[in-house]
């Protein structure tokens, strides 16, 4: 087994998805993993409905806030909010390769410009006393060389930024969508290894194509940290399974669903839609008896409520009954 004292295991970043709705529901499966938002960029922060776009529950906790920009006073402000907001963390996208991301010349892109992400990094750190971390890609376009992601790597660290979430796939940031960029880029995981064994000091965690505990534990024997997104996202039930790395037995899905059904009452007396909120939770029964039936009860409803919810779930538990 891993020893998880100096680890980390987190849920990725992912647009629309990593909601506070969803990080909720993730929390219960497993009280160890570090939570991200969303991306959020610093015009949504500073000129939009900031509470509504920072607001999460206390149980999120460690949560990350990340952001999208490259302008210095912005994330510095944008950093500072985080702080305010009682934020474990902060860290800056540079590995989404959307065009709309590239227009604004933050994400992947900034992996061309280690200068102005080094400079990023000084002065959020100067501004707050949480971490200031960065989540990259193993390179962008032509520029693919280990080579060019260790100066990449360097030139960040030495502005104080102490650990990294590598994406172990190139971005190609003309003629491939997001999708495609998560998936045709082959991925590099030995550069991710390769950059830990030279750069012992810093913190390294693991992005792309992980989809098992196994998958888990075989990275961990050579970094710090594993991230996943999809498969936490379609899989939920992947985080209670890795309960297993703390050496600590995962929960059932009955006692999810329990917890699971106030937090929703309470957001529809906030003026929450349950359908919105409810579309993150239609992986909770995957490879069960009963996961169609559950996925249709709670899709495409506008009048769904609470007790459709439980009456779907225990129809399924009833298939179920050790789960």
């Amino acid at each position: 087994m891993v020893d998880m004292t100096n680890k980390r295991l987190s849920v990725a970043p992912m647009i629309d998805w990593t909601t506070t709705d969803y990080r909720y529901f993730a929390r219960l499966f497993n009280p160890h993993v570090y939570l991200y938002t969303e991306m959020i960029s610093t015009g949504a922060l500073i000129h939009g409905n900031r509470a509504r776009h920072l607001r999460f529950d206390a149980r999120e906790h460690p949560l990350v806030l990340q952001l999208g920009g490259a302008d210095i006073t912005e994330m510095t402000q944008c950093a500072e909010f985080a702080q305010q907001h009682h934020y474990d963390e902060v860290n800056i996208n540079v590995g989404c390769p959307s065009d709309r991301v590239q227009h604004n010349k933050i994400g992947a892109c900034l992996m061309a410009e280690p200068d102005t992400v080094a400079s990023l990094v000084k002065h959020m750190q100067a501004a707050v006393d949480i971490p200031v971390t960065v989540k990259h890609r193993i390179g962008i376009d032509d520029f693919d060389s280990y080579e060019f992601m260790k100066d990449f790597v360097e030139t960040v660290a030495a502005a104080g930024c102490s650990r990294f979430i590598v994406h172990a796939r190139t971005a190609l940031l003309q003629g491939l969508s997001p999708k495609q960029n998560r998936e045709i880029p082959p991925l590099r995981y030995e550069d991710v290894y390769r950059l830990k064994q030279e750069f012992p000091e810093l913190d390294i965690e693991i992005n792309g194509g992980i989809e098992t505990v196994q998958d888990i534990e075989n990275h961990l024997q050579y970094i710090d940290g594993v991230m996943i997104g999809r498969a936490f996202y379609h899989n939920p039930y992947l985080l209670a399974q890795a309960n297993s790395l703390w050496g600590e037995p995962a929960p059932k899905r009955s006692a999810i669903l329990a917890q699971l059904y106030p937090y929703l009452r309470q957001q529809i007396a906030q003026g929450e839609a349950l359908p919105t909120m409810s579309r993150h939770y239609l992986g909770l029964f995957q490879g069960l008896n009963g996961a169609r039936r559950w996925r249709q009860a709670l899709s495409g409803k506008p009048s769904l409520t609470v007790e459709d919810v439980e009456a779907a779930a225990a129809e399924v538990l009833a298939l179920n009954p050790e789960v």
